[in-house]
């Protein structure tokens, strides 16, 4: 159920939030690559449950409820950055025409505060699947499909806002708040 509500919200924003501009993405694939990832890595990890009994977690039913709490927290998160981003935010990679940088609220501290939303739910889904190897087969490969998405937007957003982006790389975090 967790996985259809966050399929649902992300459909809701592919379909209304991408940049209408082709010829000016930035994208280089990340978007198919980040959805490819989250439909293996998610299906994978629900059939791991079946074939790894032997990887349940103790206090499934505690581990379950963390998970829960994680991933509303990870979409609300999510859901508060692109509200903040506003008409800049699109879902695949482009710069808006006199885009300006947001610094404020989610982005005051961390650059991708969307993208730690989405890594909070996913890895919240893991949890509540109950079984540690789903959880690193759900939580490992869409972390690294994500790190891959920020590298090819920070490219964008260096080529576009040039030093006032890298002023603000230097003084934020990626994806935590005072660690990375």
């Amino acid at each position: 159920m967790l996985g259809v509500f966050y399929a649902v919200s992300e459909m809701a924003l592919a379909i209304g939030r991408r940049s209408g501009a082709s010829d000016a993405s930035r994208d280089r694939y990340s978007l198919r690559i980040i959805w490819m990832v989250i439909c293996v890595a998610v299906v994978g990890g629900i059939l791991t449950v079946s074939f790894f009994p032997a990887g349940t977690l103790p206090y499934r039913h505690q581990f379950y409820l963390l998970g829960l709490l994680l991933f509303v927290a990870g979409v609300v998160l999510r859901w508060y950055s692109i509200i903040h981003l506003g008409r800049f935010f699109t879902v695949d990679v482009a710069i808006a025409e006199k885009h300006t940088l947001i610094d404020s609220g989610p982005y005051r501290l961390i650059r991708h505060p969307s993208y730690t939303g989405a890594l909070f739910a996913f890895f919240g889904l893991g949890l509540c699947l109950g079984n540690w190897l789903s959880l690193l087969f759900v939580t490992l490969p869409i972390l690294a499909a994500f790190l891959w998405r920020i590298h090819v937007e920070e490219d964008a957003l260096t080529d576009a806002l040039g030093e006032v982006y890298v002023a603000y790389a230097r003084r934020t975090k990626r994806l935590i708040p005072f660690a990375y």
